[in-house]
């Protein structure tokens, strides 16, 4: 990657390859959204899903729902001052960093994702509070080392207190379970005693027929998309605490009172849990 650093250290958004030859799963998911940060790629997969799978708009409300009621839970009831996001997306706001710093002020967060057109948009992922602070680092989260140890991260959260570390909607696009399962033990096994996990894991435990077709249109476009059974997303929290319900459909973790009873069971793909590191 090449081009002038602006004066926050990032690269200027004009000089970023925007990696345009195949769909992006964070494009995708922002088309879907009604974002504008797409390209004819995305859209032409974001269309051809909903083709076949007419709920994927409720669906990835149901992600992002989640990913707040996550980042509210670990602020609010478990007093986490500090935050490692995996697989940031591109910025839409409230973004996690707003969520927790409504809390409390003086949150830190660091993002990491390795789509560019998130690094050129990251500069809207560093406005927080003044109290507080957020970083962006550009690295894949199959490499936790390089995460873990990365200045970025280094200068904004205090590695030997605990943290929140979330991975929603992200080990889908690891699609060999060994590698997915080593990824995610790695990344936990470097964080302190006391921190927490939290993961939306993909599944078509609720509509196997229609999601099969569903991961055809996204290999056809060239991104990735593996399905997990609930066995196998529980897998990822080995080990750990799980926090009340366990592993469940990320609409019924928690779930906003305002949308009980009103989300159709087969209309979601993921399986969402947060637990404890003891």
């Amino acid at each position: 990657m090449s081009g002038t650093d602006g004066a926050d250290g990032l690269p200027a958004a004009a000089a970023v390859d925007m990696g345009l030859d195949r769909a992006h799963g964070a494009r995708i998911y922002d088309y879907i959204l009604g974002g504008k940060d797409n390209y004819d790629l995305d859209r032409a997969a974001g269309e051809a899903t909903l083709q076949v799978w007419p709920s994927l708009r409720i669906h990835m409300q149901a992600n992002r729902s989640f990913m707040h009621r996550v980042a509210r839970y670990l602020a609010e009831e478990k007093g986490i001052r500090q935050f490692l996001d995996i697989g940031t997306g591109i910025p839409t706001s409230p973004n996690f960093h707003e969520v927790v710093q409504a809390v409390a002020p003086e949150s830190r967060v660091v993002y990491v994702d390795n789509d560019p057109i998130v690094l050129a948009h990251a500069r809207a992922l560093l406005k927080g509070t003044s109290e507080g602070r957020t970083a962006y680092l550009e690295a894949d989260m199959r490499a936790p080392e390089k995460i873990i140890s990365a200045p970025e991260l280094i200068d904004t959260l205090d590695l030997g207190k605990p943290l929140g570390l979330t991975l929603i909607a992200m080990v889908h696009f690891i699609e060999d379970d060994d590698e997915a399962y080593r990824v995610v033990k790695r990344m936990v096994d470097m964080l302190p005693s006391g921190s927490y996990f939290a993961a939306a894991v993909a599944t078509d435990d609720f509509d196997p027929v229609v999601l099969a077709r569903v991961q055809e249109v996204y290999h056809s476009h060239g991104e990735s998309l593996r399905w997990r059974t609930l066995a196998q997303a529980e897998k990822f929290f080995e080990g750990l605490e799980l926090e009340e319900p366990g592993v469940v459909q990320i609409h019924k973790w928690h779930p906003d009172p305002v949308a009980v009873g009103r989300i159709n069971d087969k209309d979601i793909a993921m399986y969402g849990g947060i637990a404890r590191k003891p």
